[in-house]
């Protein structure tokens, strides 16, 4: 059985160009790059897949490091005989990436690391159980979901900055289970793991021994990636240069499409 079956993915683009692959967040899928990529698909043979246990994607029980993510990408390109490319992550991709990286500099051009830094974060687990806790999943229907995150879901975060931002999000990962019912479309316990599994340790040493050009993108407005991390990490590595993005939140690539595409090309 090909391995390509196990993921929900897409190719974009001249066959015959470079390659480029685009890595989603946490909770997030293929379709969040769907304006971006309308900006490269001339230039760059691209590929979009939801990450294991998210979307379309297979939701094995176990394998959810940022080790677990590398090794599919890495086998995917195996399969599909692409040998060198252009790496782009977010978020928990950009984590997922900066490991492939590591592990495999010679099959990369450059690599862009959108919103995440390398520092252990413990208290982010439980911000995302918190979060997805106060969801009751299942919905009868899918008006009872919108209601419930047009209302509920907004007086339960209200202090949020990004209150609405979230609601949006969270909406579009529901999809109608057999029965009817609206559930999650990734796997619940594979975004805890992913989320304990990626921020239990520190990263640096990823950071510092990358050998491939890497920009790092941060929102203005990201309370992610701090100022202090974004810094450092430009300090630690001469390969790595960094862009803060004007108006911007953790999600840059959705709060500034243009600006984004126009950093990244």
């Amino acid at each position: 059985m090909s391995f390509l079956n196990h993921f929900n993915y897409q190719l974009l683009g001249d066959p015959q160009a470079p390659k480029l692959v685009f890595l989603h967040g946490l909770m997030g899928s293929a379709a969040n790059w769907r304006k971006i990529t309308t900006a490269f698909t001339e230039k760059y043979h691209i590929l979009l897949y939801d990450q294991r246990g998210h979307g379309r994607s297979f939701q094995p029980s176990s394998g959810y490091k940022p080790e677990d993510y590398a090794s599919d990408l890495q086998q995917i390109l195996k399969e599909l005989g692409w040998e060198k490319i252009f790496l782009v992550g977010h978020s928990l991709g950009g984590r997922n990436a900066l490991n492939f990286a590591f592990k495999n500099p010679k099959n990369l051009t450059c690599l862009v690391i959108e919103d995440i830094g390398p520092s252990p974060n413990e208290a982010a687990a439980q911000r995302i159980r918190y979060l997805l806790d106060l969801v009751p999943v299942p919905f009868s229907s899918r008006s009872v979901a919108r209601d419930f995150f047009q209302e509920d879901f907004l007086q339960k975060i209200g202090g949020h900055p990004q209150a609405k931002i979230l609601s949006q999000y969270f909406y579009t990962n529901l999809q109608e289970r057999a029965d009817g019912k609206i559930d999650w479309r990734f796997s619940k316990p594979g975004i805890l793991a992913s989320v304990e599994e990626g921020r239990a340790h520190s990263r640096w040493h990823e950071v510092e021994a990358l050998k491939v050009p890497t920009l790092i993108i941060r929102g203005e407005n990201s309370e992610e990636l701090t100022p202090e991390d974004f810094r450092k990490m430009q300090k630690v590595n001469s390969l790595v240069t960094g862009v803060e993005i004007k108006g911007a939140g953790h999600w840059v690539h959705s709060d500034q499409p243009q600006e984004f595409c126009r950093v990244v090309a």
